[in-house]
């Protein structure tokens, strides 16, 4: 017999808790394993083993900022401290 006839829906919690992971982890979240309840437990326990991806990413607070002293200074905050929260931080203080 077909293995897939005896496989189990998942829960409700089970998504939710891949979906943080997923976002945690900063992975992708397969179609596949979103089918059956044993998969998805495997899945969860694999990301759950791994240490969080580092947010280097600016604060909302840290990018109002540099765009408050860049309209005062009338200068334009170069693109790339966007994506680093150190080379934000640095063109602020160089900015002050």
């Amino acid at each position: 017999m077909e293995t897939a006839a005896f496989a189990l829906p998942v829960t409700a919690r089970q998504i939710a808790y891949a979906r943080f992971l997923a976002l945690r982890n900063k992975t992708l979240l397969p179609w596949e394993v979103q089918q059956d309840r044993r998969s998805l437990s495997a899945w969860i326990e694999a990301q759950a083993k791994l240490a969080p991806v580092a947010d280097n990413s600016p604060s909302s607070k840290q990018v109002a900022f540099a765009e408050r002293i860049a309209r005062i200074k009338r200068r334009a905050v170069p693109d790339e401290c966007f994506r680093d929260r150190q080379m934000l931080s640095r063109w602020i203080d160089s900015n002050r």
